[in-house]
Parts: structure tokens; sequence; C-alpha cells
């Protein structure tokens, strides 16, 4: 009797780690699904540029260092390799392509060029979805990182190879003008 209990009890601590283990694993198949919408979002963000830039270009030939920056920008984002990385990168990209926007505030032909503002319009919609991508990426790593750390979880985590995953952070730049309040003169 005493054997069956025995038996019976370690039945249970198995199913109970077999258990663990999946929703563990089902997790972090999770946050890389979560990046692989990320990573699509990006490429075509990646994609619209081009097009942006040469458009520009036709109108602003002549500055030729923005145009540079914001394509300079883009092969830095589409060769990053970690989370990190890829963040960093994503924050130089957004700050060139801020800087192009703001020229074209210096030629009113090229504001008012229907393919710029078709392509601007395009990227403008691909942005909101990187942020809802991020923002979904980031609720995946923040379940999984809160997974691996919690007991019982967390004994079988670490020799299991669970690692934390990185968050998409926006960089301290771009945080600052977030947090700022816009200015509003007349």
């Amino acid at each position: 009797m005493a054997l069956w209990i025995v038996l019976g009890v370690i039945a249970l601590v198995v199913l109970f780690l077999i258990v663990l283990y999946n929703r563990l694993v089902a997790l972090r198949q999770t946050v890389r699904q979560a990046w692989g919408d990320v990573d699509v979002q990006l490429k075509q963000r990646y994609d619209l540029i081009p097009n942006l830039v040469e458009t520009v270009k036709g109108y602003a030939s002549h500055e030729r260092e923005t145009l540079d920056a914001v394509v300079q920008a883009r092969n830095s984002a589409i060769n990053a390799g970690s989370v990190h990385e890829q963040a960093e990168a994503e924050n130089m990209l957004t700050g060139a392509l801020r800087q192009l926007f703001a020229l074209s505030e210096a030629y009113p032909d090229l504001k008012a060029n229907q393919n710029f503002l078709s392509l601007q319009s395009e990227l403008s919609d691909v942005e909101n979805k990187i942020a809802a991508a991020r923002r979904f990426f980031n609720n995946a790593v923040q379940e999984y990182d809160t997974a691996i750390e919690q007991f019982p979880a967390v004994i079988i985590a670490g020799p299991a190879g669970f690692k934390p995953e990185e968050y998409f952070e926006i960089g301290e730049g771009e945080r600052a003008q977030v947090e700022s309040a816009p200015q509003v003169q007349f």
C-alpha cells in the first residue's frame, strides 16, 4: 500500500513538472511569435524607406546628409542582431525619419507631392502597427520572464535552459520626447 502511495506521489510530481515545463515552452514560443510579428512590421517599414528617400531626393537632392542618415539608419536596423541592438537601431531610424519629415516642411512642392503624402501615410500606418506589435511582444516577454522567475518554475527554468528575454524599449531620446508635453504656441 505504501509503495502505491509513493508511486502516486512520484507520478503527480512528474506530471506537475511536465505541465510546468510545457507552460514555459508555450510562453517562450509566444515571445518568439511576437518577435516575428514585430520583425514583419519592421521589414515593411524598411521596404517603404527607399521609396520615400527617392521621392525626397527628387525635390531636395542637395540635402544629401539627411538622406544618407536615413539610409544608414535603415541599414543598421536591418543588420541589428539582438533585441537591444534592434531597439537602438530603430530609435536611430526614427530620429532620421523625423529629420526627413522636418526637411519636407522646407519644400512646399514635396509636401504637396501625392507620392510623398501616400508614402508618409503608409509609413504612419506601419509605425502604428509596429507600436502595437511591440506592445504585444513586451507583454509576452513580461509574462514569460515572470513565469520563469516564479516558484516553483524557477527550480526547473534555469537548468532547463529558460533565460529571461529583453524588452523592446524606446531609447532615452524618444522617451524624453514622449514624456514631455508638446509646446503649443499661438
